[in-house]
């Protein structure tokens, strides 16, 4: 066949003839070559490729990672420089040159298997349902897969177990907060819920705000439109701060700590003035049920002062200055203090009684009686104020 090619090779180079006189048969000739010799490169391909298979001891549709370990393998039995006893460097040649084509080979099968696998992804996504499914398909939350008979038993079932689930959980925060009352569960479920109860009032607040504004009942305020007035012409305070701040503070608004501090100093009064009067009901000297009775104030009072304490621990840590700081009230010292008032006044009286006012007396008799009346008085003002 190859002869014939070459006569016909000369015949057309020395004799250049018209194309619509070759024959058709003819025409074809150079193209059945090139089929052929195709053919033959593939086969010779084929047979190659399946002796580098062979020669690394691997079957066709192997992985790369059994490609690389073979050639590890036979690298350490031929290598030259291996130290074996079948060192052999033209055999490493030929492991190596059937290395790199095998190797090259798979990563072409993995790379077009991917390749197919993608289309068809693509294809299967093309190609999708996309009409909306029936309605009684899209109920039941999404539970269970079949007919829909079939699904409503499968979400009866699941409903059922996850009311029992609801009825255990229940059942357990119940029996905790029963046994363990200052637990750490407890007490962030407790927590949740204060949390949630006041974004619940925060959100009912401001659907009434705006609801009033809807309805106009904001129209009429004064003010209305105009520009907010500038309390400070310093520009190192925000103005938007300072005007906000000097508008709650003309409405009435005072900070926590603020009220806090005028409760305590309220409190310590109220409790220093009862434990005064429950003395002066007492006889001096007390007798042994008076004893007993301004025991049991005391016992009060002290547990009080143990609350206010409490409350001034709270003060201090809200209080923005250091100074505002208070210390804790000493129940001792505050009854001591009402016991040496009650004697204080007890003396004042006493006075008084040895001393009648007398109308007739001259002015010069007057004035001793006052200094130890305004003397008397002192001492229970310097008692009031410790």
């Amino acid at each position: 066949m190859n002869t014939v090619y070459v006569i016909m090779a000369h015949i057309l180079r020395s004799h250049p003839i018209n194309a619509s006189m070759v024959p058709n048969g003819m025409k074809m000739l150079p193209y059945l070559g090139v089929i052929r010799n195709r053919m033959m490169s593939t086969h010779k391909s084929k047979k190659k490729m399946r002796e580098y298979y062979r020669l690394l001891n691997l079957d066709e549709g192997c992985s790369a990672d059994d490609v690389r370990e073979s050639f590890h393998k036979l690298a350490k039995q031929y290598h030259p420089d291996g130290g074996s006893n079948t060192a052999d460097s033209a055999t490493f040649i030929r492991i190596e040159e059937a290395y790199r084509k095998v190797l090259s080979h798979v990563l072409e099968q993995a790379n077009a298997r991917q390749n197919k696998v993608e289309e068809a992804e693509e294809e299967e996504e093309k190609f999708k349902y996309k009409t909306p499914q029936h309605r009684h398909y899209l109920s039941f939350e999404g539970i269970g897969f079949g007919s829909p008979s079939q699904r409503e038993k499968q979400y009866r079932q699941f409903r059922a177990d996850r009311a029992t689930e609801q009825v255990m959980e229940y059942q357990k925060q119940k029996l905790q907060s029963q046994y363990f009352i200052d637990s750490i569960i407890v007490k962030d479920v407790r927590q949740s819920k204060e949390q949630k109860i006041t974004q619940a009032i925060e959100r009912l607040v401001e659907d009434l705000i705006q609801e009033s504004m809807a309805k106009g009942d904001f129209d009429n305020l004064s003010g209305k439109g105009k520009p907010l007035k500038k309390y400070s012409g310093c520009s190192y305070i925000d103005p938007m701060t300072h005007n906000l701040n000097r508008i709650l503070i003309d409405n009435g608004y005072q900070p926590e700590w603020i009220l806090m501090q005028k409760e305590i100093k309220d409190t310590i009064d109220q409790l220093r003035e009862a434990i005064l009067v429950s003395r002066k009901k007492l006889g001096n000297p007390m007798t042994p049920t008076e004893q007993k009775q301004w025991n049991q104030v005391c016992e009060q009072f002290q547990e009080n002062i143990r609350k206010l304490n409490k409350r001034i621990n709270d003060f201090n840590l809200i209080v923005p200055l250091l100074s505002r700081q208070k210390v804790h009230f000493d129940a001792q010292k505050e009854i001591s203090r009402a016991q040496g008032i009650y004697e204080t006044l007890i003396k004042t009286q006493e006075v008084t009684d040895k001393n009648p006012n007398n109308t007739d007396q001259g002015e010069g008799e007057k004035t001793p009686r006052v200094k130890t009346g305004f003397f008397n008085w002192m001492s229970v003002w310097k008692f009031i104020k410790i």
